[in-house]
């Protein structure tokens, strides 16, 4: 475990690097609709997983468990951070790219329990599509160089 998160801490950075970025957004008022796919957490998961597995196949000899590994490690702490985000906006009373209507997938605002609850199923399905994405990316990776 502790090398899958070493070979994560360029993903963590860039997790990081979004999420200031979708709160800045945020605090700078600029409209959801405008503006959602900029900064997008589960976008960002999904390619990750996707290039890990490629990569980590074709120059670390990882095989296809390991890069799910990866995947499902990024999907969970990228779903565990737009979570506490969620409930920190709630919390401080802001409205935010986190809790906002669309991104909850809702028609009209939620209070803090629904918005949990979606989050926690945003969870689920998010890690199942990052083994999906890492999948994909392992089986594509066929087609890079191996490592000599």
């Amino acid at each position: 475990m502790s090398e899958n998160l070493k070979l994560l801490r360029f993903y963590f950075v860039l997790l990081l690097i979004f999420t200031i970025g979708r709160w800045g957004l945020s605090l700078a008022h600029v409209d959801y609709a405008a503006a959602h796919q900029v900064f997008s957490i589960v976008i960002l998961t999904s390619l990750s997983a996707a290039y890990y597995a490629a990569f980590t196949r074709a120059f670390k000899g990882f095989g296809i468990g390991r890069g799910i590994q990866l995947g499902v490690i990024m999907a969970i702490v990228s779903q565990l951070v737009i979570l506490l985000s969620t409930a920190v906006s709630y919390m401080a009373g802001m409205d935010t790219f986190f809790n906002a209507p669309r991104a909850l997938n809702v028609q009209e605002a939620v209070g803090l329990g629904q918005a949990m609850v979606i989050r926690v199923q945003g969870l689920v399905v998010n890690t199942i599509v990052g083994v999906v994405s890492a999948s994909l990316g392992y089986a594509i990776g066929g087609v890079l160089p191996r490592e000599s």
